[in-house]
């Protein structure tokens, strides 16, 4: 029996492969064997998935995809599977309506999350509103998706909302920037009761001194809330003469005051190893931008972008990695300050 337990429902049918001899090293993570388990020009007209975010649906599971169309322009798509990894995408784009069923269409979206509150989906990106910014919409049966307005003025990316009220307020991280690729970052968390006005905003952690986060880092899947308390994986950046390299970082927030970091791990849990995440569209890039997880066994499968071109998947023991994530430990007293100045 696992002895950090997952506060979440069981996903029995979720996608897993064990540990071979050849994967074990110093990292509690390990890549599917079969990796990526989505490839270049998936559907027509699309010339790659990459940063896309899943969850189980209905005895299955449903994902909304970047897909960065053959005119460069990217868009969410909707995509299907049976066991998580076999996918079909929708050949169209998800077509947005406001409140009132008209059509509402962001200029372009990408990076999108994806996260289960109570009975209602809701779906994160960034988008353009007169700079980078946040997009929000929800559904309930995936057929139709109502966008709401952006959360966050210009100029923001990484919204990540978290998948239960805390305090009885919706919380969400996002990554504050600038109207470029940003060369800069640290996480925020900000609340709102409603999903239309948002405030309290709080810092959460800084990029670290550590190599591999020490230009920015964002949000990444959705918290895991757990015993020990939120587990989050995020992209951790470093700058280098060949560009940037991104790597997937592991934290734990207080479960209460989310803005507090417990754990935060000096060492990154999956960096850019790989043929597919070292040679693509935009190299050397592990993004996570999605998790399915059982409470019954503590299994975790990360999703994740790899060189913007590709979908990867990883797997690993909630346990595992709560305990590295503890022995590695380099939360700062700033870490864990509420974040407020």
């Amino acid at each position: 029996m696992p002895h950090y337990k997952i506060l979440a429902p069981e996903v029995k049918s979720m996608p897993w492969q064990e540990k071979t001899e050849a994967e074990k090293g110093n990292s509690p993570l390990w890549r599917y064997a079969e990796n990526p388990i989505i490839d270049r020009n998936p559907i027509p007209g699309v010339a790659r998935i990459f940063n896309s975010a899943v969850v189980p649906y209905e005895g299955a599971f449903i994902g909304v995809f970047r897909a960065e169309q053959t005119n460069g322009i990217p868009f969410i798509y909707l995509g299907r599977s049976a066991d998580g990894i076999h996918w079909t995408f929708d050949e169209k784009r998800i077509e947005f309506v406001d409140e009132e069923g008209r059509p509402f269409q962001p200029v372009y979206a990408y990076d999108p999350r994806l996260v289960k509150v109570e009975d209602t989906y809701y779906i994160i990106w960034c988008c353009d509103f007169w700079g980078a910014s946040i997009g929000l919409a929800r559904t309930k049966d995936f057929k139709t998706f109502v966008r709401m307005e952006p959360p966050f003025i210009p100029f923001n990316r990484n919204a990540v909302l978290f998948p239960r009220k805390v305090g009885g307020m919706y919380k969400m991280l996002s990554r504050p920037s600038d109207s470029g690729h940003t060369p800069f970052g640290d996480i925020f968390i900000s609340e709102s009761p409603d999903l239309i006005y948002w405030g309290r905003h709080r810092h959460v952690m800084s990029r670290s001194g550590n190599w591999w986060e020490n230009l920015k880092i964002g949000g990444g899947a959705a918290p895991i809330e757990t015993s020990e308390g939120w587990l989050l994986f995020y992209h951790g950046v470093t700058g280098t003469c060949n560009g940037y390299v991104y790597s997937i970082g592991g934290a734990i927030l207080d479960i209460d005051e989310p803005s507090k970091v417990k754990y935060r791990c000096s060492t990154w849990l999956l960096t850019p190893e790989k043929p597919y995440e070292e040679r693509g569209f935009v190299p050397n890039v592990c993004f996570p931008c999605a998790t399915i997880h059982d409470s019954a066994t503590g299994r975790i499968a990360i999703y994740y972008g790899a060189a913007d071109s590709y979908v990867g998947l990883a797997f690993g023991y909630a346990d595992e990695i709560i305990d590295y994530i503890k022995a590695n430990d380099a939360a700062s007293a700033d870490d864990q300050s509420i974040g407020l100045r």
